[in-house]
């Protein structure tokens, strides 16, 4: 069996053709916000390449870049003065921050009308409650994958092998709200579960959110199923997925190592910047 590649990257370009025409249809003038603190290359790595993502759809980017030495009432200043700025509609405080700060406090400080990442406490309640807010960005770009290529959710059994705050637990719930693309029954497992094995060879959908490389394996998987690799692991400059090459010999669908789940998270976050501008919760 060779699987169907989930292919993120293409479906991102999609993705961002739509949200540029609806940008013009609709005379919005969206404008994403960027915090970032100090100097991790992997975080100015992936900033850099937001700002040019907005620039391909027409979003303005407001970036604030602060010093490594920044204090955590300096952060907050910033924060606050993002949640007043009519020319950002949603913005991000990108992580890590660097040790000393409070990265609880300084995401709970961010105005959760624009929570671009959508993992403010109040939109992830909202989440809980079926009620309507920005979705973490991860998990719906997840989502709308499974749905684009035609993979079967509704009463389908997701197996989510993770329980992380930007993926794991968001992703859970998620898939198990009675709406489109999902309405499925969902077990969340863990690397502290013995013999993930067990639990995983029952998935109709694998969700493996660990940020271990090459955690799932070809035996570890059901003949046929949708295999997606959100985690992962960066050794020295390659990217590692949690899902071992040997699985799109088994799976029905597998994202591949690069341009699976990654360019769908960019591409959720602008969605969720055009939301904000649009006043669509």
């Amino acid at each position: 069996m060779t699987a169907v590649q989930l292919d993120g990257s293409a479906l991102a370009e999609r993705i961002k053709d739509e949200l540029r025409d609806r940008i013009v249809r609709d005379g919005l003038t969206p404008g994403l916000g960027t915090i970032l603190v100090g100097d991790d290359p992997a975080s100015h790595s992936y900033v850099g390449a937001k700002i040019r993502d907005c620039a391909e759809v027409g979003i303005a980017s407001v970036h604030q870049a602060l010093p490594a030495g920044t204090t955590q009432a300096e952060l907050e200043t910033v924060i606050e003065r993002f949640n007043h700025d009519p020319a950002v509609h949603a913005y991000i405080v990108q992580l890590p921050l660097p040790r000393r700060l409070d990265e609880a406090a300084a995401l709970v400080a961010v105005a959760p009308a624009k929570d671009a990442d959508g993992l403010h406490p109040v939109n992830l309640g909202r989440l809980v409650m079926g009620a309507d807010g920005p979705l973490p960005c991860t998990p719906r770009g997840i989502q709308a994958m499974l749905e684009h290529y035609g993979v079967p959710t509704e009463g389908r059994h997701v197996v989510v092998v993770g329980r992380g705050l930007t993926i794991g637990r968001p992703m859970a719930l998620l898939m198990a709200l009675k709406r489109p693309g999902a309405n499925a029954a969902v077990t969340v497992v863990h690397t502290g579960v013995g013999d993930l094995a067990t639990y995983t060879r029952q998935a109709d959908i694998l969700i493996a959110a660990a940020g271990m490389p090459g955690l799932i394996t070809a035996d570890m998987v059901k003949p046929g199923a949708a295999v997606v690799g959100a985690g992962i692991t960066r050794d020295g400059r390659r990217i590692l997925s949690d899902v071992d090459p040997s699985v799109g010999d088994v799976a029905g669908w597998v994202t591949p190592r690069l341009g699976g789940v990654g360019p769908m998270t960019r591409a959720m976050l602008l969605a969720n910047t055009v939301d904000a501008a649009a006043g669509v919760d």
